[in-house]
């Protein structure tokens, strides 16, 4: 094979080699760490509410990308790119371009304490190593925390639909009650006792669920 084959060839080669983003990159790098990492975890049977859960996975997930981001060529922002690629990994997901954009927002702000410093779960992603436990460590900091406890999650979505459902049912039965049996009420004058008997049935029924929640934080806060 002559200098000219040998020439046409690697230029071939070089145009067929697609170029990968850095974004990219990362996604492809932090979803391999991912799956082990969630291994993992699911021998660890953790019940945490999915809102805390998605959210630390995720924060941990922008500090895994963007300590890989700093050894990429042409990223100026590591950081920036792990958000980049975060982002690309929701709509990819299937999550609608809205809900992407405040959920990276919520991530933004998440990922900073007060102080300045990065969170727990970006800093504990961003100083892991492939194969370790890190994932689980963070959410080890967190078993006793009642606030995220997915029982308690359970509890208080179980609370939000009594109030809801019960709170309709009892105006129903008002409104019921008044037009059959009371007739001659205006309509505004119905719909208000309606609404008055809901709240009356709400109310106290948030106010015990809020009794409940003091109870538990304050037992939690005794026993640590």
């Amino acid at each position: 094979m002559d200098e000219k084959q040998k020439d046409v060839e690697v230029k071939t080669e070089e145009i067929t080699i697609p170029n990968i983003s850095p974004v990219d990159e990362c996604i492809d790098y932090g979803q391999d760490i991912l799956t082990t990492q969630l291994g993992f975890v699911k021998d660890k049977n953790y019940d945490f509410a999915p809102e805390f859960r998605d959210m630390t996975t995720q924060l941990y997930m922008i500090g895994v990308m963007w300590k890989h981001a700093e050894g990429l060529e042409h990223v100026q922002d590591p950081r920036e790119t792990a958000f980049n690629a975060m982002e690309a990994m929701l709509i990819r997901d299937g999550m609608k371009p809205k809900e992407v954009g405040k959920r990276i927002e919520f991530l933004r702000k998440m990922s900073r304490v007060e102080d300045g410093s990065n969170a727990l779960a970006v800093a504990v992603g961003y100083n892991s190593h492939p194969d370790d436990q890190s994932l689980v460590e963070v959410f080890e900091h967190y078993v006793d925390d009642i606030q995220v406890s997915g029982a308690f999650w359970r509890l208080y979505d179980r609370g939000k639909k009594t109030m809801l459902y019960g709170g309709l049912f009892v105006a129903f039965v008002v409104i019921w009650f008044v037009t059959l049996f009371m007739p001659g009420n205006s309509t505004i004058a119905i719909l208000a006792a309606g609404l008055i008997s809901a709240a009356l049935f709400v109310i106290p029924v948030f106010l015990i669920g809020l009794l409940i929640y003091h109870l538990k934080i304050k037992k939690t806060k005794q026993s640590t």
